[in-house]
């Protein structure tokens, strides 16, 4: 048990001593200092430790111990067994081993000490403590120890040693991988703030990047913005610029077009200055005959030639102004046109003066002719008779005694013929063929004789001789009138009326040739024929043959004239073509499409009239034009192109441009009709399914 005490507090000396109390400093490694070092010192032992070595001493005395020997004894094993200490390994012992005690050395007189590299410091007093090594010139002598319980002291010290030193690694490494963890802790986090700083560049850069580009973006818009305005403020300038050279392309062309006004009613002045010379001229030789018949002029008819010569030469004087190609002016016309009137109102005065002259002369005669009218009553009879009779045959075989029937028939009769005759012809339309079947059978039942129900009576020709003759001129006149009114209104017309008029032709001649009659008497370019002024003709009757109407009221408008002319011509050129579906096939029709080629042709051969003729032609054709491309093909397109490149040039340069509607209608009409080969069927002309309806 003493054994274990001082064991014990062995290890408590050396728990307590200053290497035993050994602590671990961080800034160890920054001053370059071991925390080992003190492993290689020489272990020394305390002055406490002589009493140890006292009290042992005592016990070992008994043992033979070989103190200069550095063998031990013969039985090591007895004198370790009987100390009880254990042998120290020869590992232990090792020169390489840093903790392994050098030899212990002699102290002074007899006692023996072992320095062990551990003591307590509470107990030995340190400044006089040698820890310094012995000197390796003079070697102590070994100390053997045999105790085992030595041995086991200096192992649980060396145990101890080495618990600590693990310990202490232990520590070391520990405190190394806190270290490390600190440090990869740390490098983390310096990675993450990296990292985090990273992105706050990557996202400055980007809010750099966005603002760069939406600068850009605006700008770049409010260059598309200026732009816009410098395109809009061009286009502005293009729009004004382009207004004012249409502006001054149309002040140029109104100039062009005023110039050519200008010309055009000059060259029409200059051509109405010429027909007024011309007609001054015609009326001035009217005023000759009237006083040649004469021996001696009296002195009214030489003031009519005086002032006669005086307004030729007035309107000489203005022509001759004109020679060097400068243009009548207005004054002028007015001038020359007051001469003509002034030369109208002497001829119509002359004329009324001669007319005058001539029914005195037949007051004379007559008076003549009475006193000798007793004397010669009887044969005066007679003459009246044979003259009577020869008028009636005359009459007859022209057809124009259709007065005398009218005379005849009584006045009752001739109004029911009438209506019989014109009613149903004002009912003519195209709504279907039934209703223009039932017009014609009326009108053919009439002309038959067959007994008609008009006005709620039965009334026929064969009640008085001369009805047929009054049937037959008054609906040749109605037909007439159908196309100078209905026609020349809607041009559509004229195909119903004349389907019902060319079968009524077919069927009753003598209602045809009463037809022409009317129309060569109305519509005189039907023929086609051109009246000329004759010598002691009065102007409204010239007027009169050329189809104007003349009444009180004065001339009829040229427009009107137009119109009723157009309807006439449309009829007749429907007429030409048109046959009754419902007739004999086998007669030729009265007057066929031969007629419309020769009033072409005869046209042609004729001077043009200003607006007269340009119309008629243009009318003509529209309506009959398809029929005769059907009949004649290639030659009429030959008379087509001599129409439009020889005849229409001569209509073109007499008609003024106030007259050029007719002539534009005939140009374009030609020219297309040319152009294409072909003319299409007129506006309302009748199909065969018509006459299904």
């Amino acid at each position: 048990m003493a054994v274990e005490s001082l064991r014990f507090q062995t290890i408590e000396a050396l728990k307590n001593s200053s290497k035993g109390q050994l602590k671990y400093y961080k800034d160890w490694a920054e001053k370059g200092e071991d925390p080992l070092a003190g492993c290689n010192v020489s272990p020394s032992l305390s002055p406490q430790s002589e009493i140890i070595l006292k009290r042992l001493s005592s016990r070992v005395s008994r043992q033979n111990l070989s103190l200069p020997s550095p063998t031990r004894d013969a039985s090591p094993a007895q004198s370790e067994a009987s100390l009880g200490f254990h042998a120290v390994p020869q590992s232990l012992e090792s020169p390489a081993s840093p903790c392994t005690p050098p030899p212990p050395s002699s102290s002074t007189g007899n006692d023996t000490s072992v320095r062990i590299g551990f003591y307590d410091k509470n107990n030995a007093p340190e400044p006089n403590v040698d820890f310094s090594p012995v000197p390796a010139s003079s070697p102590p002598p070994t100390i053997s120890l045999l105790s085992p319980k030595a041995t086991q002291m200096a192992g649980f010290i060396r145990m101890c040693e080495e618990n600590q030193r693990a310990q202490a690694k232990a520590q070391l490494n520990l405190r190394q991988e806190l270290q490390v963890r600190m440090m990869a802790a740390v490098a983390s986090r310096e990675s993450e703030q990296l990292k985090r700083y990273e992105e706050l560049m990557e996202l400055k850069q980007r809010q750099e990047h966005q603002s760069m580009m939406d600068m850009i973006e605006k700008e770049t818009q409010e260059s598309l913005g200026r732009q816009e305005k410098l395109k809009e403020e061009q286009q502005k300038r293009i729009k004004i610029l382009n207004l004012r050279m249409r502006e001054a392309e149309q002040q140029r062309l109104r100039e062009a077009e005023l110039e050519r006004q200008r010309q055009a009613d000059g060259r029409e002045r200059l051509r109405t200055l010429n027909a007024i010379q011309e007609e001054v001229l015609q009326l001035n030789q009217l005023l000759e005959p009237a006083t040649s018949t004469q021996t001696a002029p009296t002195t009214d008819h030489a003031s009519y030639i005086t002032r006669g010569n005086q307004l030729c030469s007035q309107v000489s004087e203005v022509v001759r102004a004109t020679v060097g190609g400068d243009f009548p002016s207005m004054e002028d016309m007015s001038v020359v046109e007051r001469a003509l009137q002034e030369m109208r109102s002497l001829v119509r005065a002359l004329q009324e003066e001669k007319a005058q002259a001539e029914e005195r002369r037949k007051k004379e005669q007559m008076e003549e002719e009475e006193r000798r009218k007793q004397a010669e009553m009887q044969a005066q009879q007679e003459a009246q008779k044979k003259s009577a009779a020869l008028s009636k045959a005359k009459a007859k075989k022209q057809g124009l005694q259709t007065n005398d029937a009218s005379n005849q028939c009584t006045k009752k009769l001739r109004m029911e013929l009438q209506k019989a005759a014109t009613i149903p012809v004002s009912q003519i339309s195209s709504t279907s063929g039934s209703k223009l079947r039932e017009v014609f059978d009326k009108l053919d039942k009439l002309l038959s004789g067959r007994p008609l129900v008009s006005g709620g009576r039965s009334i026929s020709v064969s009640q008085h001789p001369q009805a047929l003759n009054y049937v037959s001129y008054k609906l040749a006149e109605k037909f007439v009138k159908q196309g100078e009114e209905e026609v020349a209104s809607h041009h559509e017309a004229a195909f119903p009326i004349a389907v019902v008029a060319s079968g009524i032709w077919e069927l009753h001649p003598k209602v045809g040739e009463l037809f022409l009659a009317h129309l060569h008497k109305k519509c005189p370019y039907s023929v086609p024929y051109y009246p000329a002024m004759k010598e002691g003709t009065l102007l409204e009757d010239y007027q009169r043959k050329l189809g104007y109407r003349v009444d009180a009221a004065g001339v009829e408008a040229q427009d009107s004239f137009l119109k009723r002319m157009s309807g006439m011509i449309r009829l007749y050129a429907a007429i030409i073509q048109l046959r009754w579906p419902h007739g004999n096939k086998q007669v030729p029709h009265p007057h066929s499409l031969n007629h419309a080629w020769r009033w072409l042709a005869q046209m042609l051969n004729m001077e043009p009239l200003a607006e007269v003729t340009a119309t008629l032609l243009f009318d003509f054709l529209e309506v009959c034009g398809y029929a005769l491309m059907n009949q004649y093909q290639g030659q009429f397109w030959k008379l087509l192109f001599l129409l439009k490149e020889d005849y229409f040039p001569r209509i073109e340069a007499i008609t003024s441009t106030d007259q050029m509607g007719a002539v534009i209608r005939l140009k374009q009409f030609l020219e297309d009709s040319l152009r294409s080969k072909r003319i299409l069927p007129p506006k309302g002309h009748l199909d065969p399914g018509f006459w299904r309806s």
